[in-house]
């Protein structure tokens, strides 16, 4: 069976209070609720420490949201992983499109991160999606294959089982506008057939692939039921305890690869 992982991922929001507050209600929210699902959350970096306190003895996991390909040195305003993991750190994105469209980060530096935080023990996120313009013009296929194949190029099928894809269409983030199952389906489909043609059949049968792209609590059963989606990296709905938790509860049981 396929992990499950509902991840929340805050970006740019939350203070140590707003967080400690978020998780108190959180927990309370899933109280008595069984999870299939494997959660984790994502603040900001200065909101991590607190959240592994809070997060202490429970079952859910600490994410980041980014990290540097260095260990140390001289790039002001970085994080390592070796900080991340003295954080409890468990989960990192890496990849996400507003790093890529904003912060000009290439498939090249994305591969370099995925590889640091693999071989410092941390479990990566790897965003993928395309543009508006690239799924209009037809060329959505092309561009997820670019982007699965250079970070993964060179990893080992121990490596992958640490390794989650994220599919995240740039055109549905944070506009309100998200694929359709259909569409969330498909291309969840062709990525795991770009990792079986990399790897074999059983790495890409057993690899999560997550959707995000406006996922809230209203269309996240419909799409998390579709047989290659294993779960969410949800944005601004995850914001909200409530809505968050409903998200999380939506997660089907008994799904297998």
């Amino acid at each position: 069976m396929r992990k499950k992982i509902i991840a929340a991922n805050w970006k740019m929001n939350k203070d140590i209070n707003e967080t400690s507050e978020f998780i108190s209600a959180f927990q309370k929210e899933m109280q008595g609720s069984d999870c299939p699902a494997e959660v984790v959350i994502c603040p900001p970096f200065t909101a991590l420490h607190v959240a592994a306190k809070n997060l202490q003895g429970s079952d859910f996991k600490l994410g980041a949201q980014n990290l540097h390909f260095e260990d140390n040195g001289a790039f002001t305003g970085e994080i390592s992983a070796r900080m991340l993991k003295s954080l409890e750190v468990v989960y990192v994105i890496v990849g996400h499109s507003e790093r890529r469209q904003f912060f000009a980060e290439t498939d090249e530096i994305v591969a370099k991160k995925v590889k640091k935080a693999l071989i410092s023990d941390l479990k990566v996120i790897l965003c993928v999606g395309e543009s508006l313009s690239e799924r209009d013009g037809g060329v959505t296929e092309k561009v997820l294959e670019r982007q699965v194949k250079a970070p993964l190029g060179g990893l080992t099928a121990q490596d992958m089982a640490n390794l989650v894809i994220a599919y995240e269409p740039i055109w549905a983030i944070g506009t309100g506008r998200n694929a359709t199952p259909q569409q969330a389906e498909e291309a969840h489909a062709f990525i795991r057939s770009v990792v079986a043609e990399m790897f074999d059949r059983d790495v890409a049968a057993s690899l999560t692939i997550q959707y995000g792209g406006s996922v809230k609590p209203d269309n996240a059963a419909q799409l998390l039921s579709q047989p290659d989606v294993d779960g969410a990296l949800v944005g601004g709905a995850s914001l909200k305890a409530d809505s968050f938790a409903k998200i999380v509860r939506s997660c089907p049981f008994g799904k297998t690869a």
